[in-house]
């Protein structure tokens, strides 16, 4: 099957469901009012509240779930073909994930922004709260490690990326301060943030690639991929402490203009080339992998936990 086909069903697949199941959620479900005072107006306190224009609120999301999980997941998941993979990103992102993270925030701001451990210890009982933050924090321990070290990984092996990466919070925070303290417009810095940060691939990747050396006293504690998780550990605490518009809300937005960017490139890439002809977009993957090793893992249940968080979200 042509992967402009499948990219296209999916597409609309989405955009019928956002329309009708989701209108229903919004209007019979949660009852949305789009007037509704929201925490960070009643509770404005220029750190965790702070009102902010949609297009920031909506980069700030969606680049919170659209990082490692979704993209390496049904990258495994093709092992067992590419059908399966597909149809539990689309129709779990639907029925589950979508409803799942909808819910989530509508709860949280309709109880003051508050979290749904919290909420859960005050509507049921205080010991759901002890179990339920029990499980984020140890949820959040294990991803946090993974990631850090996965990322740390790959500044050590790919020195290039470093430069851009890290550049991109000086960036962040001028934007931050622009929108927030200066009340400037979005439109034009943005488009220079981004350009900028496109030169910083190539200034990366040819003129000042980052490696960094083993400090030999520590041992194994001096080795690269330690001393990027460290560095990566102590900017999570910093990011995290720091007023939400400062550093998270302005770095989140860049990322999903980057990515957004990046998905206009790859759609227009394959409409380009499978209506022009100049390629064959025929899936290389089976639909369906009938020569799996008799010791390779069942696609019942380990696709579900191969793709989570791109197709049923989770704690985010």
């Amino acid at each position: 099957m042509s992967t402009l086909l499948i990219a296209f069903g999916a597409f609309f697949g989405y955009f019928i469901a956002y329309h009708t199941y989701g209108r229903w959620l919004a209007r019979k479900v949660f009852s949305i009012d789009p007037q509704a005072h929201v925490p960070s107006q009643d509770l404005k306190d220029g750190v965790d509240y702070v009102p902010t224009k949609k297009i920031v609120l909506f980069g700030h999301h969606f680049t919170s779930i659209a990082g490692t999980g979704p993209i390496v997941g049904p990258a495994i998941a093709i092992f067992w073909g590419w059908l399966p993979a597909l149809l539990w990103v689309l129709f779990g992102a639907i029925f589950v994930g979508a409803v799942h993270d909808f819910g989530s925030l509508v709860v949280s701001l309709r109880n003051r922004g508050q979290s749904v451990g919290e909420i859960a210890g005050r509507l049921l009982n205080p010991r759901v709260r002890l179990v339920f933050f029990f499980i984020l924090i140890f949820t959040l321990v294990i991803v946090v490690g993974i990631f850090g070290l996965v990322i740390a990984a790959i500044f050590t092996m790919y020195p290039e990326t470093v430069m851009t990466v890290w550049f991109q919070l000086p960036l962040a925070i001028g934007i931050g301060y622009w929108v927030y303290k200066k009340n400037g417009a979005l439109l034009i810095p943005s488009v220079i943030v981004v350009s900028i940060m496109y030169g910083l691939i190539y200034v990366g990747a040819y003129l000042f690639p980052v490696t960094l050396k083993p400090i030999a006293a520590l041992g194994s504690l001096g080795t690269p991929v330690v001393i990027w998780t460290v560095l990566l550990l102590i900017y999570c605490y910093f990011a995290s402490v720091l007023p939400v518009w400062m550093l998270l809300q302005p770095r989140d937005f860049i990322n999903s203009m980057q990515l957004a960017l990046a998905l206009v490139f790859l759609v227009g890439g394959v409409l380009v080339t499978g209506l022009s002809g100049r390629a064959d977009l025929a899936a290389v993957a089976p639909a369906i992998n009938l020569t799996i090793p008799a010791d390779a893992p069942p696609v019942w249940p380990f696709l579900f936990i191969t793709i989570a968080c791109g197709a049923c979200s989770g704690f985010h």
